[in-house]
C-alpha cells in the first residue's frame, strides 16, 4: 500500500469512526462541542492546557509545564519556536548548526544535536497533537497560534517515545463563530519585512474555513564575502488552511489542517575560528560573515502535511478522539565545514522525511475518576545523502553516504486520575510500545561528486559499507504520581515517569571500521551489525513539585526539584577516520554512557500594583530559575577506558534565569503595554568533551517591547528591541582538531598546545566553525482584527 492511500485510509476511517461513535448521541443535548478548548486567561495560574491530553488549568496538572498564550508571544514580538527558551528553565531550542529551520531541542539534559535520520529527537514536537517525527523543518514560525506549552521531564506514557526530556506543544488557533479577518505587518533592522493575513468564516450552522499565510524576509546579519550573498538571512513562504465541522448538537467534530512552508533562505554558514592551517586566511572581524564556498546544492527546504481530528461524544462520561496525520518534507542544503573557498569538508546534503500516523483516544470523564485509553501508530521513512567532499585528502575525492531508516511503532496507553477527596488525587498510567528500525547504510569512495548532486563521479573500489539491518525494541514506560491540595489555590505533588528515546543504525557508520572480534581476519555480518546498532536511551525520572497562588492570585509559582536516572545514552560523533588507506569521514555511535541529573526550577509571577493609574493598570514581575547538575557516572570513550571525569553534557546550562518587569497603562481609547526582559545562561558545552573553541561561556540578554491596544483590542501598534546589548554568543558548531581526552588541543606528540598550532583530525584547513545566535535587532508591528 503507497504512503497515499495510507493516509486516505487513516483519514476515511477517522471520520467514519468518529460518525458512527456519535451516532447513538444525536438526540441528546450538549451545548459545548468536546473539543472546544477554554480561552486563555490572563492569570497564570488559571492558563489552560492539555498536558494530559484533557483542558486543565496550569495549577491543576501535577506536570512541569511552562505555557505561553497567542497574547504574551505577541507582546513579545516571538517570531520562532527557538525563543521561548530564554524564559523557560533547564530548556534549549535552537537551530540546528547550519541550518535556518531545523531544531536541536534539550529539555533537563536530554535531547540530539544530529539531525541524521538513524537518530531520534528525545524532545516530542507536537503540531496540534500531530508528532513530528523528524528535526527538520520543526523550527516553526509563530503565526495563528492559540498557546505554546513546553512539558518537561519524560512523557512516555502519554506522549510516546522520544520524549524522555520532554515535549513541546504548539497548538493553533481555533476558527471564531463569526468573519473575521486579521493583519500583521513588521518591518525592522536587517530590513526585516513580514506580512501574515488570516481569513476565516462560518459556512451554514455545520462549517467554519480558514485560510492564512505568511511572508517572512530578512536581509542576513552578515556576508559571504566569497559567494558574495547574504548569511543568516530569511526567505520564507507559510500557509495553512483549516475546515471546521460540528453537529448541531455539538457531539461530533472534524477539524482538518493543511499547512505548507517553503524556506528558500541561503544557507547559513558559519564563522571560523582560528586562522587556517593551510592557506593562512585569517579569521574574519564579524562574526555572521563566511568564506564559505559550497552553493550545490541550492539550499530549499519543503515541508507540508495534513492532520483530521474527528471528536464524537458517546455518553456524557465517554469520547472518541481521532488523529490521523500525513507529513512530509524535503531540505536541500550544503554544508560547508571549514567556511572556506577550499574544497575541504564540502558536504552536498539531502534529508528526506515522511509519515503516516493514526491515534486512538477514548475519554471517560466523571467527578471521581478521568482518564483515557488510547493506541497510536506511526509508520516512517527518513533518508539521508551526503557528499564529503576532501580534495585535500586525494584530487576531487568524494566519501559518500547514504542512509536510509524506516521505522514502524505501534502502541497502547492509558493514563488515569482518581479523586479519592476533594484534595487528595493518585494518576496511575503506563504505555508498552513495539518499535522496528529497518535501516540501509551505503558508503562508497568516488572521483567527483555523486549524480544526487549533478556529478558524475568515478567509484574508487567496492563500496566501503553496504548493510541492510532489522532491530526490534519493546518497552513499557510507566507513570505515577500523587497529588494534594491544600487549598483551592496550592498543588502539591510527587511523581515518577519513564521514558525511552528509539535506538538504530548509525547512518554515517563504516562498517568497515567494524572490530574483528573473533580476529579471524574477516569483518562478519553479525560483527558489522553489532558496531553500527545503538540501544535504545531509558530516562527513570523522580519530581516533587508545589505550585500555588497567593494574595487573591497577586503571586502565582511553580516550584519542583527532580531526580533522572539516564542510561543507555546515546552518544553520536563524527570524526576523521581512514578506509582502504584513505583519510575519510565516518559517523561512531555507541551507548557509551550512564548519568544522573538533578535539578530545581521556579517560575513566579508577581502583580505590584493594580488599578494605581485607573482601571486596568498594572505593574508584574515574573520570573523563571533553572538550576540542573548533569553528571556522567560512566562514559566509555573509544579506548574502552572509562572517561566520564572528562565528560559533560552538551547544550545544558547549569543556570538559566529570567526576570520580566512589565506594566499596563490606559492611555485615551486603549492601553500601552510595556516589559522588560533580561535573560542568562551559563556555561554551554557543544558536545560532550569541552572546547575552546566552541563552548559558550554564560551570558546575559537584554529585550524589551512596548505595544499600545485599541479599537477593543483590534488594533495595535508596536515596537520590539532584542539582544539590546548586541551580545555575541555561539549557538553550535563544527570541530575536527585534535585534542586530548579533556578538549585540550594537542599537537602530533600529544602535547598540550593551547596557543597552536593545531593539528586537524579532517581534511587539511583545520575546522574550527562556529555559529552565533542573532544579533541586534529592533522593529516594528502594526496588527488590524475584523
Amino acid at each position: 500500500m503507497t504512503r497515499l492511500n495510507s493516509v486516505r485510509l487513516l483519514l476515511n476511517a477517522s471520520v467514519a469512526l468518529a460518525a458512527i461513535a456519535a451516532a447513538p448521541a444525536v438526540a441528546q443535548t450538549a451545548p459545548t462541542p468536546p473539543t472546544a478548548e477554554p480561552a486563555v486567561a490572563q492569570e497564570s495560574s488559571d492558563i489552560v492546557v492539555t498536558a494530559r491530553r484533557r483542558a486543565e488549568t496550569l495549577l491543576d496538572v501535577p506536570i512541569a509545564v511552562t505555557a505561553f498564550s497567542a497574547d504574551r508571544l505577541e507582546k513579545a514580538g516571538v517570531a520562532d519556536l527557538t525563543e521561548i527558551q530564554n524564559v523557560t528553565p533547564n530548556t534549549t531550542l535552537k537551530d540546528a548548526r547550519g541550518t535556518n529551520s531545523t531544531l536541536a531541542a534539550f529539555i533537563r539534559g536530554v535531547g540530539q544535536q544530529d539531525p541524521v535520520p538513524g537518530f531520534e529527537a528525545g524532545i516530542g514536537i507536537y503540531l496540534d497533537d500531530v508528532y513530528l517525527n523528524r528535526p527538520q523543518a520543526a523550527v516553526l514560525d509563530v503565526y495563528e497560534v492559540e498557546r505554546i506549552e513546553v512539558l518537561r521531564g519524560p512523557q512516555g506514557t502519554l506522549y510516546g517515545r522520544n520524549t524522555i526530556g520532554g515535549a513541546v506543544k504548539y497548538v493553533t488557533k481555533r476558527l471564531g463563530d463569526t468573519p473575521e479577518a486579521s493583519f500583521k505587518a513588521s518591518y525592522g533592522s536587517f530590513n526585516q519585512a513580514d506580512g501574515i493575513v488570516s481569513l476565516s468564516t462560518p459556512i451554514g450552522s455545520l462549517f467554519k474555513v480558514g485560510v492564512s499565510g505568511a511572508r517572512l524576509t530578512r536581509d542576513g546579519f552578515g556576508r559571504n564575502t566569497n559567494l558574495n550573498i547574504d548569511n543568516y538571512n530569511k526567505n520564507v513562504w507559510a500557509g495553512r488552511g483549516t475546515i471546521e465541522f460540528a453537529s448541531p448538537d455539538g457531539r461530533l467534530s472534524l477539524r482538518l489542517t493543511g499547512d505548507y512552508t517553503e524556506d528558500k533562505s541561503n544557507a547559513r554558514n558559519g564563522s571560523r575560528l582560528i586562522t587556517s592551517l593551510l592557506t593562512a586566511t585569517p579569521v574574519q572581524s564579524n562574526p555572521f560573515d563566511t568564506r564559505a564556498g559550497l552553493n550545490n546544492p541550492r539550499q530549499n527546504i519543503q515541508a507540508g502535511g495534513l492532520s483530521l481530528v474527528a471528536t464524537g461524544e458517546l455518553t456524557d462520561n465517554l469520547t472518541l478522539k481521532s488523529i490521523s496525520a500525513f507529513r512530509k518534507d524535503r531540505s536541500f542544503t550544503p554544508i560547508d565545514f571549514d567556511a572556506l573557498p577550499a574544497v575541504d569538508v564540502d558536504v552536498p546534503a539531502v534529508y528526506r522525511n515522511e509519515q503516516t500516523s493514526q491515534e486512538f483516544q477514548l475519554a471517560y470523564k466523571s467527578d471521581k475518576l478521568n482518564g483515557l485509553v488510547g493506541f497510536y501508530y506511526l509508520g516512517a521513512k527518513a533518508s539521508t545523502g551526503f557528499d564529503v567532499l576532501l580534495s585535500t585528502t586525494l584530487p576531487n575525492f568524494d566519501a559518500y553516504t547514504a542512509g536510509d531508516v524506516r521505522t514502524e511503532t505501534s502502541s497502547i496507553f492509558a493514563d488515569f486520575t482518581y479523586d479519592f477527596t476533594s484534595q487528595w488525587s493518585l494518576s496511575l498510567g503506563g504505555r508498552y510500545t513495539w518499535d522496528q528500525r529497518r535501516s540501509y547504510i551505503f558508503r562508497a569512495s568516488y572521483f567527483g561528486a555523486t549524480s544526487e548532486f549533478g556529478g558524475n563521479p568515478t567509484l574508487i573500489g567496492a563500496p566501503s559499507t553496504d548493510f541492510r539491518g532489522t532491530a526490534t525494541f519493546k518497552r513499557f514506560t510507566p507513570r505515577a504520581s500523587l497529588s494534594f491540595k491544600p487549598t483551592a489555590d496550592h498543588l502539591l505533588y510527587a511523581s515518577y515517569s519513564e521514558g525511552f528515546k528509539g535506538g538504530g543504525f548509525d547512518p554515517r557508520g563504516s562498517g568497515a571500521s567494524a572490530p574483528d572480534v573473533n580476529q579471524d581476519g574477516v569483518r562478519s555480518y553479525q560483527e558489522i551489525y553489532n558496531f553500527l546498532l545503538f540501544k535504545p536511551e531509558v530516562v527513570k525520572s523522580y519530581e516533587i513539585g508545589w505550585k500555588g497562588a497567593l494574595f487573591d492570585k497577586r503571586l502565582t509559582f511553580a516550584l519542583d526539584g527532580f531526580y533522572s536516572d539516564y542510561s543507555n545514552v546515546q552518544v553520536p560523533g563524527s570524526v576523521g577516520c581512514v578506509i582502504g588507506g584513505v583519510a575519510s569521514f565516518c559517523g561512531i555511535t555507541t551507548n557509551a554512557a550512564k548519568a544522573t541529573i538533578k535539578g530545581v526550577e521556579l517560575e513566579s509571577n508577581a502583580v505590584l500594583a493594580r488599578d494605581f493609574a485607573g482601571a486596568g493598570s498594572s505593574v508584574t514581575l515574573a520570573g523563571t530559575l533553572g538550576y540542573i547538575s548533569a553528571k556522567y557516572k560512566t562514559f566509555i570513550g573509544p579506548t574502552g577506558t572509562d572517561v566520564a571525569n572528562s565528560r559533560v553534557f552538551q547544550n545544558t546550562p547549569d543556570w538559566t534565569l529570567s526576570s520580566t518587569l512589565g506594566a499596563t497603562l490606559p492611555a485615551g481609547p486603549g492601553k500601552i503595554n510595556a516589559s522588560t526582559t533580561v535573560s542568562y545562561r551559563s556555561l554551554t558545552h557543544q558536545f560532550e568533551t569541552a572546547s575552546p573553541f566552541l563552548d559558550q561561556p554564560g551570558y546575559a540578554l537584554w529585550d524589551a517591547h512596548l505595544t499600545y491596544t485599541f479599537g477593543k483590542g483590534r488594533y495595535s501598534v508596536g515596537v520590539h528591541a532584542k539582544n539590546i546589548t548586541d551580545k555575541h554568543y555561539k549557538t553550535s558548531g563544527y570541530q575536527f582538531i585534535r585534542t586530548d581526552l579533556a578538549g585540550t588541543p594537542t599537537n602530533l606528540a600529544n602535547v598540550p598546545v593551547p596557543n597552536g598550532p593545531y593539528v586537524p583530525t579532517l581534511g587539511r584547513e583545520g575546522i574550527a566553525t562556529a555559529f552565533y545566535g542573532n544579533p541586534r535587532q529592533v522593529f516594528g508591528t502594526i496588527t488590524a482584527k475584523f
